[in-house]
């Protein structure tokens, strides 16, 4: 197969392959090629015989996605470890544990059950880096996929191995150790998702008495009114109940929000401030502490004071774990939730970070309940623009008109324009102490794009 040094992606987006399942990009027949082509990627790269373990959310059209996707690997000469429901860092877990070859995980994370999708992870548990992913979507139009037909004996296995769910589970009660007591009480959202079913023993096994919801999935309500898509549930639960916190994960649980005892939010922001400072304490941090474009100015204001470093990246996990690797640091995530230990964990992991969040509480003597107030973050105001699909957007124009803009502020507060990746919008954040400043400079920015892009 001919090398390109400029691929580009077309079929992945920033999590894997996504659509609605059984329709688009997420058919059977899909799944099928994306796992004979992914196995070909890795053969054709000095891997004979891949092992791959292969994990699933909670959604009906998990199984089905399933069984093509490992029917497509087996085909291409695999071996396939089938995980079943599990979170998508237990894959990591897994493939990292059992020393395999890759990974791959069925889930469409925080979308409603309708949807699906598949990712990809390497043999030390990274999700795929961009040209990685482009590779593989070529060998999806390349003949040698369709040639590449191992029989007999050379023919793939798959292979049932739910226990590594199990010893993921144990492998996260491990992580709290015996240094602090754990905390007594609680609240836990697993969003009718895929930590229904390690959360659940986990917080059991650490003790206390600790509420669960979430945690009934049918495989069509998976963040149905639950989880981090709709804080108010976990946070409504807190008040109600009269507890100090609550934890709430996505439908693979790699993110997680908290909620404080007064019911309040707390984001991937405050926990990388908190995190930051616990780590550095310890002298585990590294370079400092790796945030993307979204996260909130205050976040480097607090961590600042501290001497510690804010790293800033493109939005997308797997951009933050490549900026941590290029900078030396230890500790990165997005205001989402997405929080990344890479002192334990390769790829985003929610049931770990809100473990380590409460740990690092602990140890420092935080109130959580003042987190939220103290962190005080800039306000923020993000306006969407429509803009004519027909007229090209011009770069120069957009940083020339950001650099311009961007002056009035003073250094108090910054702006981000960038398109929508499905829309013809760009998308208009402007961030700035003085609220009234903020509005003005807001305008300003979207009078100009429609003036020059409608």
């Amino acid at each position: 197969m001919t090398s390109n040094p400029e691929r580009v992606r077309c079929l992945f987006g920033t999590d894997g392959v996504r659509d609605v399942a059984n329709r688009g990009d997420m058919t059977p027949e899909m799944a099928l090629r994306l796992g004979r082509s992914y196995i070909l990627f890795l053969t054709e790269r000095g891997v004979p015989r891949p092992r791959i373990a292969v994990g699933r959310d909670t959604r009906r059209s998990g199984q089905m996605l399933e069984a093509a996707l490992a029917a497509g690997m087996t085909s291409a000469g695999a071996e396939v470890f089938l995980l079943g429901v599990i979170p998508t860092p237990g894959v990591s877990f897994a493939v990292k544990k059992t020393g395999m070859h890759g990974g791959a995980v069925i889930s469409a994370s925080h979308n409603p059950a309708e949807y699906n999708g598949i990712k990809f992870l390497d043999g030390e548990g990274y999700k795929l880096s961009d040209e990685m992913e482009a590779a593989i979507e070529e060998y999806m139009g390349d003949n040698l996929t369709d040639d590449w037909r191992p029989t007999g004996a050379s023919v793939g296995v798959m292979r049932q191995t739910p226990e590594l769910a199990w010893e993921y589970g144990d492998w996260l009660a491990s992580l709290w150790g015996r240094e602090l007591p754990f905390p007594v009480k609680g609240a836990v959202d697993c969003a009718h998702g895929a930590a229904s079913f390690v959360a659940p023993p986990l917080f059991e096994k650490l003790g206390g008495m600790w509420t669960v919801v979430g945690n009934e999935p049918d495989g069509l309500n998976i963040n149905e009114g639950v989880g981090v898509m709709k804080m108010s549930h976990i946070c409504g639960l807190v008040q109600e109940k009269g507890l100090p916190v609550g934890i709430a994960y996505d439908g693979d649980a790699d993110r997680v929000l908290l909620s404080d005892g007064r019911g309040r939010p707390l984001d991937g922001d405050i926990m990388l401030w908190i995190l930051g400072r616990w780590l550095a304490s310890a002298g585990c941090l590294g370079s400092g502490v790796v945030a993307t474009v979204m996260s909130n100015m205050a976040l480097e204001e607090h961590l600042g004071r501290e001497n510690i470093r804010v790293h800033r990246c493109q939005v997308g996990d797997r951009y933050v774990m490549e900026t941590m690797n290029a900078a030396g640091s230890r500790l990165g995530g997005e205001q989402s939730g997405h929080v990344i230990i890479s002192s334990v964990v390769n790829t985003g992991d929610g049931i770990c970070t809100g473990l380590y969040f409460l740990k690092a509480c602990l140890a420092l003597g935080e109130d959580m309940d003042t987190l939220a107030d103290r962190f005080s973050p800039y306000p923020q105001i993000l306006r969407n623009v429509e803009i004519s699909r027909e007229k090209r957007v011009n770069g120069d124009f957009i940083k020339e008109l950001s650099s311009d803009v961007e002056s009035l502020l003073g250094g108090t507060g910054r702006i981000l324009i960038r398109p929508s990746g499905t829309e013809p919008l760009m998308r208009v954040l402007v961030e700035a102490r003085d609220r009234k400043l903020m509005e003005e400079v807001s305008n300003m920015l979207v009078n100009a794009i429609r003036e020059k892009c409608m």
